[in-house]
């Protein structure tokens, strides 16, 4: 037998944001809680992603949910935000384009 190392036997780390990133999440993020439109996020480090959830209420699924998949980096990109139903809005390697989904004119929240 033979001994395993102490790196194999950890969990792998979850996925999370950079500062950089939440920053720029929570620029837009802010903005639509002066508008009123929106009330409550929540983040979550997963072993395959990172996830922004923003919610319209506190009790309600999230309405939008940033994410960062890193294993999509090579491919279609790393971020991503998808609506309520599953539908991805926007895809792309640069966060912050990613994030102009809500600068949009035709962007309407969904009540």
């Amino acid at each position: 037998m033979h001994p395993i190392s102490t790196a194999a036997k950890r969990k792998p780390e979850p996925i999370m944001w950079t500062r950089r990133e939440l920053d720029a999440i929570l620029r837009v993020y802010g903005r639509f809680v002066a508008q009123g439109e929106w009330k409550d996020y929540a983040i979550d480090g997963l072993k395959a992603e990172a996830v922004f959830s923003i919610f319209r209420r506190h009790s309600e699924v999230p309405m939008y949910a940033v994410v960062k998949t890193p294993a999509d980096a090579n491919r279609q990109g790393q971020y991503k935000v998808v609506a309520m139903g599953g539908q991805i809005l926007k895809r792309g390697h640069d966060l912050a384009q990613v994030l102009r989904v809500f600068d949009k004119k035709k962007f309407q929240v969904i009540d």
